[in-house]
């Protein structure tokens, strides 16, 4: 802008609306007398006042009210071009838009920093990197009071989230039509979209795994276990998305899991090698079975997940009940043991769902 204007400008110590019309009534007056356009150096000053008055919080509303009240007020008079008032309105409308232009763009700006800043905190909380003292100050500034309990909830979608995604908007704004008043943080991390929320709100998980699922196809949420403080949020992150994995690995069918709900996996696969020596000494004659182990290993999968009733197992898998009666007797004699039998069912089973969680027989262990 020119030096008069910055001076004059600067001079003000607490601006008003009327700075921002600061030189407005001389371009007006000026433009009247000569039918010129406004010069790219006096478009440039209205663009720097649009951004000053983003930058101070007045609305785009008021100010261009505002501009057409002085347009009003100052209308060049006596002019003798009989052109002055299409020159004058054409002056007009090239001032409004570029003081609109700047307002908008200092906007973009403003949006653009805040959303660098909130990126920012996202990852320093997630990966527990910052002073946590620092970090306890920021959160405050997105709604989260890292003294409480909080747990995290994770959905994963077949394609990426995205910040600026339409599904990640609509279910962010269903959150907050429904739950406005609490302290939510919604955010995406890894393509994945991440739910932070007070511990003892289970209802807001709940409905944010509901509206995640509603939004995509082939969509599941993990949610974690409440922890407290800072160190308590990347803790249940991590365990959301250890929960996520176990449950891809254990096929399982439910769009919701919950880390509280699968805690006995973990602790089955904590001696991977116990696990993997179970499985191989237990399950391993199945390999010498037609087709493999795979048809016989998701026989005992599904009979189980029955409460070991045929006549249900035989309906889930499509297979009349004698033939599976006869796939469990060939398990029986490749392996000893019986499905039937209560000491020996606790055993496949324990081998069944260790095979899930180490990938076996397509993986060898």
């Amino acid at each position: 802008m020119t030096e008069q204007q910055e001076t004059q400008a600067t001079q003000e110590t607490e601006e008003t609306p009327t700075t921002y019309l600061t030189g407005y009534a001389g371009l007006l007056a000026e433009v009247a007398g000569t039918g010129r356009r406004l010069t790219r150096d006096e478009l440039e000053d209205r663009r720097f006042f649009g951004e000053r008055a983003a930058e101070a919080g007045h609305s785009l509303r008021s100010l261009v009210r505002l501009h057409l009240d002085a347009t009003r007020a100052d209308w060049p008079g006596g002019a003798e071009r009989p052109d002055a008032a299409q020159s004058v309105l054409a002056a007009v409308t090239q001032a409004v838009d570029a003081f609109a232009e700047g307002y908008e763009r200092a906007q973009r700006l403003a949006v653009r920093q805040e959303e660098a800043a909130r990126r920012e905190f996202i990852d320093d909380l997630l990966y527990g990197r910052s002073d946590l003292g620092r970090l306890a100050e920021r959160a405050e500034r997105f709604g989260l009071v890292l003294s409480r309990a909080h747990a995290v909830a994770v959905a994963q979608a077949p394609e990426a989230y995205d910040d600026t995604a339409q599904v990640t908007r609509l279910v962010e704004s269903a959150l907050i039509s429904r739950f406005g008043d609490r302290r939510i943080l919604i955010a995406t991390k890894n393509g994945q979209l991440i739910c932070i929320a007070p511990g003892d709100q289970d209802d807001v998980l709940a409905f944010f795994a509901k509206q995640a699922y509603a939004a995509t196809e082939g969509s599941r949420v993990a949610v974690g276990r409440p922890r407290s403080g800072a160190g308590g949020v990347v803790h249940s992150y991590e365990e959301a998305l250890s929960t996520l994995e176990l449950a891809e690995r254990l096929e399982l069918d439910e769009p919701v899991v919950r880390a509280a709900d699968l805690l006995v996996y973990p602790v089955l696969t904590r001696d991977r090698q116990a696990m993997a020596d179970l499985v191989l000494s237990v399950l391993g004659p199945l390999r010498g079975a037609r087709g493999g182990a795979e048809p016989l290993l998701r026989t005992l999968e599904v009979y189980f997940e029955a409460g070991c009733t045929a006549a249900e197992a035989a309906r889930r898998l499509t297979l009349s009940v004698r033939a599976l009666t006869y796939r469990l007797d060939r398990i029986h004699q490749l392996t000893g043991a019986n499905a039937a039998d209560p000491v020996h069912r606790y055993t496949l089973q324990t081998a069944v769902i260790g095979a899930r969680l180490l990938g076996w027989p397509a993986q060898e262990i």
